[in-house]
């Protein structure tokens, strides 16, 4: 099955069968494909969260853990739910915590990001990174962040991006196509994955086009931050 033709059949399930395909090379190949950034791209978006004392922490599409964890060493008296739609991925999540020295505080489940089972205003910040580009409609899962974080709540998201300036996104555009695909496909094995994970960043709404669908869902205060010349952005806001 060819990746760029996922949106033909059920987008949710593909996606969700992609991820359990690539579960156990997907952070070796992040690392590789963005030398080394991504880590310091988690940090950065994990460092946008101010102390939650005694709060609660949610995890949005927590993959295999590394976002959640993170959050859950930051904030030593808060807890952490990581939420994703992939089993294999919380397999993998499930083993980084009980490494990690607050994993104890981090309880994992399987959900849709789209109908999560919380109450309304249910945590104090939001966590979601690599995600937005996955799901069937944004601005769903933007009122839905909205709906289960406490007003006056913080969410913030970390997604891949294209640099704005022209000269780089040419480049940048070349890599995400040949590089990615190639190296991608050729250490995991799935071509279909790393045929569609780079067409859809380069598909994705520009941050500005993203921090409009956050206001109509309510998001206030918005702020983005481009990082390592907007490769990848950190956009952060606070429930209305």
């Amino acid at each position: 099955m060819n990746g760029t033709n996922c949106l033909s059949e059920n987008k949710p399930l593909y996606v969700r069968r992609m991820f359990a395909s690539i579960a156990r090379r997907y952070d070796l190949l992040n690392a590789m494909l963005s030398f080394g950034r991504d880590g310091s791209w988690r940090r950065f978006a994990i460092a946008q969260i101010e102390s939650v004392p005694n709060g609660k922490i949610l995890d949005l599409a927590t993959g295999t853990g590394r976002i959640a964890l993170l959050a859950a060493e930051r904030n030593p008296a808060s807890t952490v739910v990581g939420v994703d739609f992939c089993p294999e991925m919380l397999v993998i999540a499930k083993e980084g915590a009980d490494k990690g020295r607050a994993g104890e505080r981090i309880t994992l489940m399987q959900g849709d990001a789209l109908r999560l089972p919380f109450p309304d205003n249910t945590f104090d910040c939001l966590t979601i990174g690599f995600a937005l580009r996955n799901v069937t409609s944004i601005a769903s899962l933007f009122l839905e962040m909205a709906r289960v974080t406490k007003p006056g709540g913080k969410m913030v998201s970390l997604e891949l991006t294209r640099p704005s300036l022209r000269i780089l996104e040419t480049l940048h555009k070349l890599y995400i196509k040949i590089i990615i695909r190639c190296v991608g496909g050729l250490i995991s094995g799935k071509w279909d994955a790393y045929t569609y994970l780079p067409q859809s960043i380069l598909e994705f709404p520009s941050p500005r086009e993203v921090q409009g669908v956050m206001e109509v869902a309510g998001w206030r205060k918005i702020e983005i931050h481009r990082l390592t010349f907007g490769a990848a952005t950190v956009e952060t806001g606070i429930k209305g």
